[in-house]
């Protein structure tokens, strides 16, 4: 088998990059311009990351000022609109001091010494400045919670579980939602509920999904596990109901498909490329090993999950798949007579292991592992009594060892996904429409920005990792551009609901992502 670790930087090639605004295209005053039947004198708004304005995997004072509400507050100002205050950070570093474990600094681009951007690495160039326990004592028009999930806004002293929130609750036992209304809003927004999905996500599905255990205690649940769709429709509601108490005007924001966005589309399930001048060599060796366990995957009647690399073509990494029927019984009978005392170990690896399909997703920080030596399962091999050599050959992450379930969002879990998102966006819809609110089709902008691209003045946003300029370097958040496009269909939603008439902005005057460790 091969020696040899596999470079991965197919995903990381990148083209030209915007990382400030590129146009400047000033919006004339009109006497058109109207409230309609708004009252924009104290706009708050309510959410998550979304809301808050994190950004490249973290949260830092130029994502807050790029947030969508901020951008709105602006455009309020045209037909009075009040002051817009937010939770700033203390720097545009990210993360707090002394907590980089846990609150790492932001994502910025890092180019090698010919000045080609290589990747996504953590910011040193300054550490962080911003106290985690530190409250600043004032209340705050963004509400948004980074991390918050759905029942978050209701818990009682969720301060205390999220240093976000403990910033600027205003005592211990204060709740999001309650801190909201206290400010008396005379419009809101609520954005929340992708946070409900998303860990189950971005962790490859590895948490539990509360539609299948019918476990109705978000109390126990565990940051990557789906939350019950029962659940999800009494909370959210509550909040709707909570918020638009008297009449009062807001603006509710669906959740966008979380497997459309550069999180999961831009690690491709065949990147394993022939050409790679360390994978390209051991192509012949790796399927003449392969070809005994092939013959037995045939036998046992699961062809499909026969392993083999092309020496023409991309081929596809090798992942395991808890979704499918273990064999590791059956397949080691099968293959002892090729491979000896080694078949159990082999057939227990390859047991529920089958070559990636298109239909499955591989997550960003896969590019980070495939094709590297997993030094931990090295050891484990060589503990039973595997030679260092074969137990090295046996340990190539893709290759040799399947991609661990944390790295693939197979299609089980993906349908997982898609009816509890499904669910919760007729809920939130159900709940614009009974109390009157104005209503924003998040998923359908995000998929319009994931398949054809939105343009502007200038250019066109699409979801690319890092070269599209709708997503930041986590993959998952918007940039500022992204955050203008989001700004623009609240407008809309606004306008179209009560009548409010003001400029949209240019998402061209708004940047992407950082190019250089110059964040400060």
């Amino acid at each position: 088998m091969i020696k040899n670790n596999i470079k991965y930087l197919a995903v990381l090639a990148l083209g030209l990059i915007a990382c400030e605004p590129e146009f400047d295209n000033p919006i004339e005053e009109s006497n058109n311009f109207t409230s309609g039947e708004l009252d924009l004198s104290n706009y708050v708004a309510l959410g998550n990351s979304l809301t808050a304005g994190f950004a490249d995997g973290a949260l830092y004072i130029t994502g807050q000022e790029n947030s969508y509400p901020n951008i709105l507050a602006q455009q309020f100002k045209f037909v009075g609109g009040g002051e817009f205050t937010q939770p700033l950070m203390a720097d545009n570093t990210g993360g707090f001091a002394g907590n980089n474990d846990t609150f790492p600094p932001r994502l910025v681009l890092v180019f090698d010494e010919n000045q080609q951007p290589v990747g996504p690495a953590p910011y040193t160039g300054a550490p962080s400045t911003t106290d985690i326990t530190a409250n600043l004592g004032s209340t705050f028009n963004n509400m948004g919670v980074p991390g918050a999930k759905s029942f978050h806004l209701g818990f009682p002293g969720y301060g205390s579980l999220n240093p976000y929130f403990g910033r600027f609750q205003q005592s211990a036992t204060s709740t999001v939602v309650a801190d909201a209304l206290a400010q008396n809003p005379s419009l809101f927004s609520l954005w929340i509920g992708n946070n409900d999905i998303l860990g189950f996500a971005t962790s490859g599905g590895t948490g539990e999904d509360h539609n299948v255990t019918g476990n109705v205690d978000p109390s126990t649940y565990g940051s990557d596990d789906i939350t019950n769709i029962g659940v999800f429709k009494q909370t959210y509601d509550g909040l709707v109901a909570a918020l638009a108490e008297g009449g009062r005007k807001g603006v509710l924001l669906n959740l966008p498909d979380v497997t459309s966005i550069p999180f999961f589309t831009t690690v491709p399930f065949a990147p394993l490329s022939p050409l790679d001048s360390s994978f390209g060599p051991q192509i012949p060796t790796l399927n003449a090993t392969y070809a005994g366990l092939n013959t037995a995957f045939t036998a046992l009647g699961v062809p499909e999950r026969a392993i083999e690399f092309s020496e023409t073509a991309a081929s596809p990494v090798v992942v395991k798949d808890e979704s499918l029927t273990d064999i590791t019984a059956n397949l080691t009978t099968a293959i002892t007579p090729v491979f000896g005392p080694l078949a159990p170990i082999i057939a227990a690896q390859y047991g529920q292991a089958r070559p990636a399909t298109e239909n499955d997703l591989l997550v960003l920080t896969s590019s980070s592992v495939i094709g590297q030596v997993d030094t931990d399962r090295v050891a484990e091999l060589v503990a039973l009594g595997v030679p260092q050599e074969d137990a090295g050959q046996l340990s190539v992450i893709g290759v040799t060892l399947p991609l661990a379930d944390q790295y693939v969002l197979v299609p089980a879990e993906q349908t997982a996904i898609k009816t509890a998102q499904d669910a919760y966006n007729t809920i939130i819809r159900d709940a614009a429409t009974a109390n009157g609110l104005a209503f924003v089709n998040a998923q359908s902008l995000l998929a319009t920005v994931a398949s054809s691209g939105i343009p502007f003045d200038g250019g066109v946003v699409t979801s690319t990792f890092a070269s599209g300029g709708g997503f930041s370097l986590d993959g998952v958040h918007p940039t500022p551009r992204g955050h203008a496009l989001t700004a623009n269909a609240v407008l809309d939603a606004l306008e179209k609901t009560y009548g409010l008439v003001v400029p949209r902005v240019n998402p061209g005057d708004y940047g992407t992502i950082t190019v250089s460790n110059e964040v400060n």
